[in-house]
Order: structure tokens, then C-alpha cells, then sequence
């Protein structure tokens, strides 16, 4: 394993494909897990990780994770569509949607409901009884207490409220505090979340990955790579947006130049706009005193609508 993530990347990467390979490999050094773009490149397709992250935040030594995707898509065709972090399935059919959150903005109690309940409907096959529905988990690993109370770990069910029993509806929804500091099991895997340095890091499953993608060549050439993409991808948003709406402020790292430019084309267009449905407001008055046309081929002439031509024909009639 190379040991040194800027002398690999200069071996490996192609400066004409990756001009920003120096800004990148600092980027790739400040990465926690806790980054989600960083959480997902780690966990995905990687059953081994995932089930040892839900082990600890379960208390469950005996669940077997069978599959792990990042970035899973649940689309919802009469609403909103949900991209999860980190969606799993263990043996028993049982599904984990893992979100990496660092704002606390993004961990809202209605966005659990909503992922929940997404997760529910994607999951239940049409014609199956309502008992066939698995249990599912929402997981928030959230970089501060959201929930104020101080806990490393919060766990929200359904209860009925008159007897406080369980409503036992299989729906599960946790918060968990990466703040949150001590050496239990939860507590080193909170810090492992937050640490940038694999070498700093308690576990060496969690270590070894973070250390790939961050020192082995392979690793620090994908990780470059993503974040090419990233820009790419950011540019390309941020001149649509810039044309629609003018842009108002940025969205994040990587997608700042093309907001920018956005924002430019953007304007250029409007002034152009404006312009020309200054002229043609011009022509139709001309055309409303020469009275040679009508109301109907003024509009089709000018393509202003016909109810402007009809108040621009009072307007000159004064």
C-alpha cells in the first residue's frame, strides 16, 4: 500500500483530465466519514462496513447484512423522490436507510417520516398481505445533538399513548449523536466518523478503507476522479439554474464556477429578453395608429399575447 496519497496521485493521474489534482488530494486529506459524499463512496457496496456500523448503533452482534448500495433511489411518481445515502438489507429482508448528516437543517423528523414511508411502499408488493411488511430502519448519524438532550443515541417508535405500550408497527427511526464522546462501542465509532487521520481511527475496518481511498493509489485516483465529476456535474446544474433563475447563491464546493457562469449567462439572456419585447411593444403601437391590421394579426406579428395588444389598443386610442 503506497503511503504517501500525493506521490501516487502524481504517478498515476493525468494532468490534462485532472488540472485540480493537487486542490483535491487536500480536499481528500480533510475527508471525514461523516462527509457524506465521502460516507458513500466507503460504504457502498460494501456489506462488510455497513454491517459492522449497524451492529454497533443496533446493539446487534447477529444481524448479517446481505446488501449495501449508496446513493439508492426510491422514486415517487405523485411526489417528492428520495435519494438515501446508504440503503441496506439484512438476512432477515429487514431495510436500513443510513444518513449522513451534517447540518442539522437536513435531519428533520418529517424527513424520517417521508423516507420511512417511501421505504414502506417501495417494499410491499402489490397483492401481498399488509403482515408481509418488513421492518425498516431510518438511521440519522447527525453531526450534533439535533435532539438537545444531551444522549449519544436516540430511538423514536410508536407508542400508544393511553397505556405506553408499543404500537409494534415495525417502523423505526434513529438518531444518533456523532458528538458524542466516551469508550463504549457507540462512542469510538462516533469518533471514527469525525477523524480524517485513518491512523487516529479505533477501528481497523473503518481505517483500512478510510486509509484507501485516501493514501492507496487506486483509491486517491477514484476519489479524484469523483470529484472531476462533481464539477462537472456542478458546472452543468449551475448554467441551467443560471438561465431559469438567475442564481442567487451557490450550492457547494466544486460548483462554484458553474453557478458563476450561470449566473452570467443567465442576466445576458434577460437583457435580451427585455430588449426585444421593448420592440415589439414598439412595432405594435406603430401597427395600432397605422390601424391597417387587426387586434388578432398584431399579436401573431408582434407574438405579444392578444390581451396586451387590446390594452396597448386603449392606451392609443386616448
Amino acid at each position: 500500500m503506497a503511503q504517501d496519497g500525493k506521490d501516487n496521485a502524481a504517478d498515476c493521474m493525468d494532468y490534462a483530465n485532472y488540472p485540480d489534482y493537487q486542490k483535491n488530494l487536500e480536499r481528500i486529506r480533510r475527508l471525514r466519514l461523516l462527509d457524506d459524499d465521502f460516507f458513500n463512496v466507503c460504504f457502498n457496496n460494501d456489506t462488510e462496513c455497513t454491517q459492522f456500523l449497524l451492529r454497533i448503533l443496533l446493539e446487534r452482534d447477529d444481524l448479517k447484512v446481505i446488501n449495501a448500495t449508496a446513493q439508492h433511489s426510491i422514486k415517487n411518481l405523485e411526489g417528492h423522490s428520495v435519494i438515501l445515502d446508504v440503503f441496506a438489507t439484512d438476512e432477515n429482508g429487514i431495510r436500513y436507510d443510513i444518513e449522513i448528516q451534517r447540518a442539522d437543517s437536513g435531519a428533520l423528523p418529517q424527513r424520517a417520516r417521508y423516507n420511512s414511508s417511501l421505504i414502506d411502499a417501495q417494499n410491499l408488493p402489490s397483492g401481498e398481505d399488509y403482515k408481509q411488511l418488513r421492518e425498516s430502519y431510518v438511521i440519522f448519524i447527525t453531526e450534533n445533538d439535533v435532539i438537545g438532550n444531551d444522549k449519544p443515541i436516540y430511538h423514536i417508535e410508536r407508542v400508544i399513548k393511553e397505556t405506553g405500550a408499543d404500537f409494534g408497527d415495525g417502523s423505526h427511526i434513529i438518531y444518533a449523536n456523532a458528538s458524542y464522546r466516551d469508550q463504549s462501542r457507540f462512542g469510538r465509532l462516533m469518533h471514527d466518523l469525525c477523524c480524517s487521520d485513518p491512523n487516529d481511527m479505533h477501528y481497523s475496518i473503518l481505517a483500512q478503507k478510510t486509509r484507501y481511498f485516501k493514501e492507496d493509489t487506486e483509491g486517491v485516483k477514484g476519489m479524484c476522479k469523483i470529484f472531476e465529476e462533481i464539477k462537472q456535474e456542478g458546472i452543468e446544474q449551475g448554467i441551467e439554474l443560471g438561465r431559469v433563475q438567475g442564481i442567487e447563491q451557490g450550492i457547494e464546493q466544486g460548483r462554484v464556477q458553474g453557478i458563476e457562469q450561470g449566473r452570467v449567462q443567465g442576466k445576458a439572456e434577460e437583457r435580451e429578453n427585455a430588449m426585444r419585447r421593448e420592440s415589439a411593444i414598439k412595432k405594435a403601437f406603430r401597427m395600432l395608429i397605422d390601424g391597417k391590421l387587426t387586434l388578432e394579426e398584431i399579436a401573431a406579428y408582434t407574438d405579444l399575447s392578444l390581451d396586451e395588444i387590446k390594452e396597448f389598443a386603449a392606451i392609443a386610442s386616448v
